[in-house]
């Protein structure tokens, strides 16, 4: 199994060009789905969660083009048939389930066996069969399967108790071709969703106020192919400038929207940290003494759940008692063991955590528990004394691309080993 081996004490220099967010690609890959047609996705980060969700629509009889020098994947989704996806790619991904809501749209029905992915906690899809059962269709979930039918969606009034992203991005993708009005109320507010809205209305839907918490589709008869690039990762460009904090570096970051990164640069600078837009990007400057702060993980606008565990491993390396509370995902603080290894002082008390820092961390085995955990490991081990060996890292390139490349080529002593 490859692993990625960190020594640490270097400071970073330069600047880091952002990938394309997976959290935008996977849904519109799904939403592919929909257009019987043929879709170009330009700027795509190529990870594995894209090419298991590329490799659910082959199952089921997709024509998938992927050019990994140009970052292209053309989807012709003409011959996709309404059978069940290979359940082996379905379960090592939780965004399988992204293509419940295309399939009932085009064929009136769909069955799949229940998806897999990081294990940060109970993540039912309750919701998203609710928004669907409120559009018209009949929903079974039993031994392992879940699986829908409607003659005719038709459109309603859907109020959802949590603002779910996956929820909110299947029922928009059922409701594009459900005969009149759904409007989604309480609907998650990411960008990633308004992407995922700018994508359908390309295709020809008639989708208002994707991204905001109350969604109005009015639905179409038919949708049409169209060519899409995503928006950059914002999770990515928080990874980095965590990166930039961490080893008290000054780093440029490529490819930054100000607007979705507001909570996250909040909590930085309070910490102290210097953070200067620039042209498409902006500077971090992390090589000044920092204060602790109280971090409440909440959904956008508030601070993302997905930088709870790189945040963790900055705040270790700071002064002071700051406390992280995790409202999202009631097992997310699987990597604070691993933290801990490195002689990180962290106390968890129900769902907060409670962190001393330290002088330094020092380098040890670690393992990568789930996606971002395995990121915040990796920043750990940019500062820690002596060598950080993180196994495990199949979690890690579900949602980066090359990060021990782009981490080496600003300075960092990093190397994957097989």
């Amino acid at each position: 199994m490859s692993k990625i081996v960190v020594r640490g004490g270097n400071k970073l220099h330069g600047e880091v060009n952002i990938s394309s967010a997976k959290n935008s690609v996977l849904p519109i890959i799904a939403g592919c789905i929909l257009s019987g047609d043929k879709c170009i996705i330009d700027d795509v980060p190529m990870l594995e969660d894209v090419f298991v969700i590329s490799n659910i629509l082959k199952s089921i009889g997709g024509e998938i083009n992927i050019d990994k020098q140009l970052n292209k994947i053309i989807i012709d989704s003409s011959n996709i048939k309404d059978s069940m996806p290979d359940s082996s790619l379905v379960k090592k991904m939780r965004a399988s389930f992204l293509i419940m809501g295309p399939m009932l749209s085009r064929f009136g029905h769909f069955k799949l066996s229940l998806p897999g992915g990081c294990n940060i906690g109970t993540r039912p899809i309750d919701l998203h069969l609710k928004g669907l059962s409120a559009l018209g269709a009949e929903v079974n979930v039993g031994h392992g399967y879940v699986e829908a039918r409607a003659s005719k969606l038709i459109g309603n009034n859907i109020y959802l108790d949590f603002p779910s992203v996956g929820a909110t991005e299947n029922i928009m993708m059922a409701a594009v071709m459900a005969e009149g009005e759904t409007i989604i109320e309480n609907a998650a507010e990411e960008p990633e969703i308004g992407d995922l809205g700018r994508f359908l209305n390309s295709m020809g839907a008639n989708i208002i106020g994707a991204g905001t918490d109350t969604i109005k589709i009015v639905g179409v008869k038919t949708l049409k192919g169209t060519t899409h690039k995503p928006i950059k990762d914002r999770i990515e460009c928080g990874t980095f400038m965590v990166a930039a904090a961490i080893t008290r570096s000054k780093l440029k970051i490529n490819g930054v929207n100000l607007e979705y990164l507001k909570p996250l640069i909040a909590k930085l600078t309070e910490a102290g940290i210097y953070i200067k837009p620039e042209s498409n990007g902006i500077i971090v400057d992390g090589n000044r003494e920092l204060s602790p702060i109280d971090v409440k993980t909440m959904p956008y606008p508030g601070f993302p759940t997905d930088m709870q565990s790189q945040i963790t491993g900055l705040l270790c390396t700071v002064q002071g008692t700051s406390i992280i509370t995790e409202t999202i995902f009631e097992n997310r603080f699987m990597h604070v063991a691993e933290m801990k290894r490195m002689g990180a002082n962290i106390k968890i008390n129900g769902r907060s955590a409670v962190i001393e820092g330290v002088t330094s961390l020092t380098g040890a085995e670690v393992r990568a528990t789930d996606l971002r955990a395995g990121a915040a490991l990796i920043l750990c081990g940019l500062c820690a004394e002596g060598e950080t060996e993180i196994s495990d890292i199949y979690h890690i390139d579900r949602g980066y691309v090359n990060i021990e490349k782009k981490l080496k080529a600003l300075g960092a002593d990093i190397k994957r080993v097989d």
